[in-house]
């Protein structure tokens, strides 16, 4: 662990005698100090509280920081931090703790560059073990990042530590009430709303550590706050090419839903089985028909009401609802108006066309020179109404209108797009057919979907110039076997250049149904949009003679 001058040879609580400075971070700094009564070496971790604070919400504060040290304290697994003992000193809590002799994981991925998928499986599992036994005492960690897991130098133990920020049953949290406090890049949607969170709030988080383990930095780094919102709560997510070996975990734990999101004893087992295998299973998910799968990794996106009549929130209406909280975070830690201004018009508040999905990454440019890490801010939750669904499916969102196509379906496509029967398939282009929505319609084969689009990605070397980055991924779509294919080519000669495709097949009513999108790779989302949106208002008629 790399180390700083410190005060050096200051004993606190009579006891712990400072040495070197270890680190530092928002909630206090770490020391490098000698347990004279024991004769051992341990740290000690200072923590703020900041200066001109009334006598009584300091008091408060230092009670809430005994309290939650304890609650940790009880904790005995060996991938949690050891506390040994909370004192105080010029009042100010410390907390005494095991001194682990090796560096952060953010450390070591910044000197060594990333881990292998292995590597990080192991981290994984580790941390999962840590999380549960955590959990299973009501604590819940709130900001798991590389930063707070040690790795320990001469056996390799991955420990999780700095529970600054946990909360604990019984009370609040170090912070104030009703603040937002944590590392926006690996923190989970619902908690950038203020609403419920759980144990699966700390999963997303480790999911966003599995991509950053492998490839340096979490899938949802941005340039600017604003921009980090934007992705956590909306944008595509895009784990990186090294973290394929692990997908079935990731976009298990990186489910937007938390009610849907991979659970602790799911992902250990899936780690588990890679590590003894080399392999690992698809996670026992059976993701919904509109979720978008992206490298693997599906978000989800609106779904039309099933047997039951109920209809979940749409993604744009939830996308909203999220993103009204969590831009007060952005607004409140200089993000600017622009950026507030950018996310509502991208997610169909402001000005702009709308649509039922997230936009691309946004461009945005942080209005002040100030560095964007986490920020203490509070976030209040809103609420977002949706549109009600009608009994012939979802109304076309604003920029789309419903078409009621010969062939037996109706959907919603953009205004500007033209149909086109090009048997036995059905387009509608957009000028200079830049996109391209498919819809076919089959007998169903052996196998079903999955083993339909297994064949086509076979076949697509032959079928696509350039034909890459393949994915099939089976599901359901409203409590029908379904499968989506995803894939990146070349493109036709008279195309621009590469193209990106997204292609879901299910089957319903004796029938086998084909709905595509294909785009060329800088238009992803627009096309994301224009395919979620071609599936959630898709119903099927009767064909016309």
């Amino acid at each position: 662990m790399g180390s700083f001058r410190g005060e050096g040879d200051r004993l606190i609580a009579g006891r712990y005698r400072l040495g070197t400075r270890v680190g530092r971070g928002g909630m206090g700094t770490v020391w490098r100090a000698t347990d004279e009564v024991l004769g051992r070496e341990v740290a000690v971790k200072e923590l703020q509280v900041e200066e001109g604070l009334p006598d009584e919400e300091a008091r408060s504060r230092r009670e809430r920081t005994f309290r939650e040290a304890r609650t940790v304290a009880r904790i005995q697994h060996p991938g949690v931090i050891v506390v040994h003992d909370v004192a105080e000193q010029d009042e100010r809590p410390w907390i005494v703790m095991e001194l682990v002799d090796g560096q952060s994981l953010s450390d070591q991925l910044a000197a060594e560059g990333p881990v292998p998928p292995r590597e990080a499986a192991r981290i994984g599992l580790a941390l999962l073990g840590a999380l549960r036994a955590a959990h299973a005492h009501g604590v819940l960690h709130r900001d798991l990042k590389p930063a707070n897991v040690l790795m320990e130098s001469s056996t390799g133990r991955v420990v999780l530590t700095d529970f600054g920020i946990a909360h604990v049953p019984g009370g609040s949290t170090i912070t104030e009430t009703g603040s937002f406090v944590g590392t926006p890049e690996y923190t989970a949607p619902e908690r950038m709303s203020g609403g419920r969170t759980g144990p699966e709030s700390d999963l997303w988080s480790l999911g966003a550590l599995l991509c950053a383990a492998t490839s340096g930095k979490s899938p949802f780094h941005r340039d600017s706050l604003g921009g980090v919102l934007h992705a956590v709560v909306s944008d595509e997510i895009r784990p990186p090419e090294t973290v394929r070996p692990l997908l079935p975990v990731v976009r298990g734990l990186l489910e937007r839903d938390p009610e849907r999101r991979l659970d602790a004893a799911g992902a250990e087992r899936l780690l588990a089985e890679y590590l003894r295998t080399g392999h690992m299973p698809e996670a026992p998910h059976a993701y919904t028909p509109t979720q978008r799968v992206l490298h693997g990794v599906p978000s989800v996106a609106a779904r039309r009401p099933g047997p039951g009549g109920g209809r979940p929130r749409s993604p744009s209406a939830r996308a909203r609802a999220v993103l009204a909280a969590a831009l007060l975070v952005a607004s409140a830690a200089g993000a600017g108006v622009a950026a507030v201004a950018m996310l509502l018009d991208e997610t169909g508040d402001g000005k702009g066309s709308g649509g039922a999905t997230a936009t691309d990454e946004p461009t945005t440019r942080p209005t002040s020179g100030r560095p964007t890490a986490s920020p203490t801010v509070t976030v209040t939750s809103t609420r977002t109404a949706t549109r009600a669904p009608t009994p012939t499916g979802n109304p076309a969102p604003p920029g789309y209108r419903t078409v009621s196509d010969p062939a037996g379906f109706r959907l919603a496509v953009p205004d500007d797009f033209t149909r086109s029967f090009e048997p036995p398939r059905i387009f509608y282009y957009s000028p200079g057919k830049v996109f391209r929505l498919g819809v076919h319609i089959q007998d169903t084969v052996a196998g079903g979907p999955p083993a339909a689009m297994r064949r086509a990605d076979a076949e697509g070397p032959d079928r696509y110039e350039g034909y890459r980055d393949g994915e099939v991924t089976a599901t359901t779509h409203d409590g029908n076997r379904a499968a989506l294919w995803e894939f990146t080519w070349d493109g036709f000669a008279g195309d621009a250049g590469p193209r990106h495709t997204l292609d879901l097949s299910w089957e319903e009513g004796g029938k086998m149904y084909d709905v595509w999108v294909s785009a060329p790779v800088g238009e992803r989302a627009a096309a994301r949009r224009h395919f979620d949106t071609a599936l959630e208002t898709f119903v099927v008629t009767k064909p016309k003679s």
